[in-house]
């Protein structure tokens, strides 16, 4: 069993310290899971840890976790692993909490792929590595936070190493938000601050104010319009965009791949529908074309890809739904011009599509400088 720590809550008023139960009055909840010993400052939260009313967390059925060793060093040296999974599922962490906007800081263990699921929608996607971290802002209406660690990647493991949850408000609204839907040209790839390779939506903190707007980043790699409609993603931003946020949605390129059976037809329709669910909450769409080739040059050195992954079809989508564009591809090319064809290939991988850190800093900065440019509220 694992040693519970020492201090496991910090309330609002800084003047108790608990042990083994959570109080309606803490403000900042920190777990530590797995069967070794228990980082100070802590929960130890064993995968045999039951929920109860009494305790107010535990798992929903610990039947379905097992304690596993992960390869980081204290804290993180342990974890739990979920042995049944899925956005839906029951098989969840729970913590009862006041309502009000909480912050939930994630690490994982060792994970190949995987996603985080809270309040039966994705909230993060596609984790990778040892102990990856991040964090999204999440608002509890009905007194309980219900979490879990899900498939990114069939036939993985899904495990879990430490939570750290804080209450930001009273008001369970989310402040101020960025969504962004994608590809692997645009997702997160970890760990966030220091990966070799990034997606543009990654890179997006870098040229926003951080008091303006959190990023929400559901792009994920192989991703196309059909499974970002249906698989999860679409409904996880829909549940909680609003009036003032932001939708940056950038497909086509898994459209048109060649193993690809989603016709243009289908891709404006899933795009479409995608987009009218989005507007529906009252929330702004901007629709963004695809970067192309780091070897798209010409005989003159100029880079031209005008023709690729249904960039047309976006172009019509955006007048016929009377959204934002920005036509990333046509600006992108005109930067890559103008640095010439070798210093564009430094910034890709070998394959010449995705980008490594720095070229995703580029594409970010030429979507939010031209989002700047048309006036956009927030940019």
């Amino acid at each position: 069993m694992k040693v519970v720590g020492t201090i496991v809550m910090v309330t609002i008023l800084l003047g108790s310290i608990t042990t083994g139960q959570v109080k309606a009055e803490a403000s900042v909840y920190r777990f530590d899971f797995g069967e070794g010993n228990v980082a100070p400052g802590y929960i130890g939260v064993s995968s045999t840890e039951r929920y109860s009313l009494t305790k107010g967390y535990g798992f929903n059925i610990p039947e379905h976790m097992k304690n596993i060793v992960s390869s980081g060093k204290g804290l993180h040296s342990d974890a739990v692993q979920f042995l049944s999974t899925g956005v839906k599922s029951k098989n969840t962490f729970n913590l009862d909490l006041p309502n009000g906007l909480y912050e939930i800081k994630v690490t994982l263990g060792d994970t190949a792929r995987s996603s985080v699921a809270a309040e039966d929608v994705y909230q993060i996607m596609n984790m990778t590595g040892i102990n990856p971290t991040d964090k999204f802002q999440l608002p509890i209406t009905d007194g309980q936070l219900n979490i879990i660690v899900t498939p990114g990647e069939e036939g993985k493991t899904y495990t879990l190493s430490s939570l750290e949850i804080i209450q930001i408000s009273e008001d369970p609204i989310t402040n101020r938000t960025i969504y962004v839907g994608g590809d692997s040209t645009v997702s997160n790839y970890y760990p966030l601050m220091t990966s070799e390779r990034g997606g543009w939506g990654q890179m997006l903190f870098r040229y926003l104010k951080k008091d303006t707007f959190q990023i929400r980043n559901m792009a994920t790699a192989g991703q196309a319009s059909r499974g970002f409609l249906n698989d999860g993603q679409t409904e996880a931003i829909v549940k909680y965009i609003k009036p003032g946020d932001y939708f940056l949605l950038q497909l086509g390129i898994n459209d048109t791949h060649r193993n690809s059976t989603i016709t243009r037809d289908e891709f404006k329709s899933n795009m479409r529908d995608i987009i009218q669910q989005v507007q529906a909450k009252g929330a702004t769409v901007i629709l963004i074309t695809p970067q192309g080739l780091a070897s798209d040059f010409n005989e003159d050195s100029i880079h031209y890809d005008e023709s690729k992954y249904y960039r047309t079809t976006t172009l019509d989508l955006a007048f016929e739904e009377n959204t934002v564009l920005v036509d990333l591809n046509w600006q992108s090319s005109a930067y890559f011009t103008s640095i010439g064809p070798n210093a564009t290939s430094s910034l890709f991988l070998a394959d010449g599509l995705h980008p490594i850190r720095e070229g995703a800093k580029q594409l970010a900065r030429i979507v939010v400088e031209d989002l700047r440019n048309q006036g956009i509220d927030g940019f």
